[in-house]
């Protein structure tokens, strides 16, 4: 389907405007299916995203702004994030003895049970996506993807 018969627009466009809705409608499709995939675990993808951060960390706490620094969405409310996972026992976070302005986050065995739990539907997911690519294409596209986003 093209984008004009998903958005029903019977307006000629350009090209620059078709990629433009055609990576928002499909970067909305990937989402609503990853979000029906972490449901039951009552996260948010935001929230999914601290904790594959935290795990990065391989046992070393991280501070708000290494992790606010590491997100997909760049205006995420980091606190409020560590918050809700810190009340799901995901995560833990303590006042850094070095520098007692510094919050230390660090991932639970909880969390990381969680991760490895959705590791496996999260790697179909992502292969459901790609299915209908050729490896080539796919690493294509992510080039043209890379040169698009840095051409701001």
């Amino acid at each position: 389907m093209t984008i004009e018969e998903v958005i029903k627009s019977t307006v000629k466009m350009d090209n620059a405007k078709k990629v433009i809705l055609n990576i928002m409608y499909t970067q909305n499709v990937v989402q609503d299916h990853f979000n029906e995939l972490i449901k039951p675990y009552d996260l948010s993808g935001e929230q999914y995203n601290v904790l594959r951060i935290l795990r990065g960390q391989k046992g070393k706490p991280a501070n708000m702004c290494v992790i606010q620094e590491r997100m997909l969405a760049k205006t995420s409310n980091t606190t409020r994030l560590v918050d809700k996972l810190l009340l799901k026992e995901f995560v833990t976070r303590n006042v850094c003895p070095d520098n007692r302005r510094k919050i230390e986050v660090l991932i639970t065995q909880k969390g990381l049970d969680v991760l490895k739990e959705l590791d496996p539907k999260v790697d179909e997911h992502e292969k459901t996506f790609a299915e209908n690519l050729k490896p080539e294409e796919l690493t294509f596209l992510n080039q043209l993807l890379e040169k698009y986003r840095t051409n701001k």
